[in-house]
């Protein structure tokens, strides 16, 4: 294509897509769901917190499983960014490893009164429920619960991003925005283990 058809095309697209955009003029909290099997639930969730810190907005973290680890997210934000950023790591690690359902229930259970106490401020434009999917999935919350809040009782403004794998379809039906990461290739499959900087 040559560059007067390519300029073309670009001006008959740009008036389409104003044409649209004039149409969008709404604005409200958002509830995000990233899920799926494919890596870059919470990677893509963090990227939204990091770009509301650059944005001097108020926002906030609960961790539900991952508890036992460190990783490059919650210690850049506790080290740099506590003013912007409350962070609460609640959960005490992957369910596989915990293997005991009533402290692992006890433990989700406090992390959603955490996360419910966060999102009613609405001095917080956002917050990341990180891997809450999984303590859904496993019923240590009812999701049923956890929609009737979001619907009812997140202030209007407010975003709420909720991760993991296998979201309840409660959940995605409520959402506004849902996201699901395919698996098409994992370095796992091939003997690579978790590497720092790429999965934490």
């Amino acid at each position: 294509m040559d560059d007067d058809r390519h300029a073309m095309k670009m001006a008959k697209k740009k008036v389409a897509r104003d044409k649209i955009m004039a149409t969008k003029t709404d604005e409200k909290g958002l509830v995000i769901v990233h899920t799926g099997k494919g890596k870059g639930k919470s990677s893509s969730a963090f990227g939204m917190i990091f770009r509301c810190i650059a944005h001097d907005m108020q926002c906030a973290v609960v961790q539900f499983i991952k508890g036992g680890m460190s990783t490059g997210e919650r210690d850049l934000i506790l080290s740099k960014f506590s003013d912007t950023c409350a962070f609460h790591t609640m959960g005490e690690g992957f369910t596989w490893e915990t293997q005991d359902r009533s402290r692992d229930t006890e433990m989700a259970q406090a992390a959603w009164a955490k996360a419910k106490e966060l999102i009613l401020d609405d001095a917080n434009k956002m917050v990341l429920l990180d891997e809450i999917n999984i303590a859904l999935r496993y019923d240590y919350l009812d999701v049923n619960e956890v929609v009737a809040f979001l619907r009812d009782h997140k202030p209007h403004m407010t975003h709420v991003v909720l991760t993991g794998r296998n979201a309840k379809d409660e959940l995605i039906e409520h959402a506004d925005l849902v996201t699901e990461m395919e698996l098409i290739k994992h370095p796992f499959r091939s003997g690579i283990k978790a590497q720092i900087g790429v999965e934490f």
